[in-house]
């Protein structure tokens, strides 16, 4: 499938030394690749799909964590 080979894609991608504009198009990003594999999931319920979400959700809120955090 090629969801599963994007978001094996996102997890390989460096989180390291990412501008501000990169950490948002990341975000979105993996909010897009979690919402077309949960659209297959609900017809296939293939536990290896949730897995890959739980994966990419967790990579996703470390983004989001750094992009909330307050600028100095």
């Amino acid at each position: 499938m090629e969801l599963l080979i994007q978001a094996q894609e996102f997890e390989k991608l460096s989180t390291a030394n990412m501008s501000l504009s990169d950490r948002v198009e990341a975000s979105r990003t993996a909010k897009e690749l979690i919402l077309n594999i949960n659209e297959v999931y609900k017809k296939t319920k293939d536990v290896e799909l949730m897995n890959v979400m739980k994966r990419l959700t967790a990579k996703k809120q470390k983004i989001e964590k750094r992009l909330k955090m307050p600028r100095v």
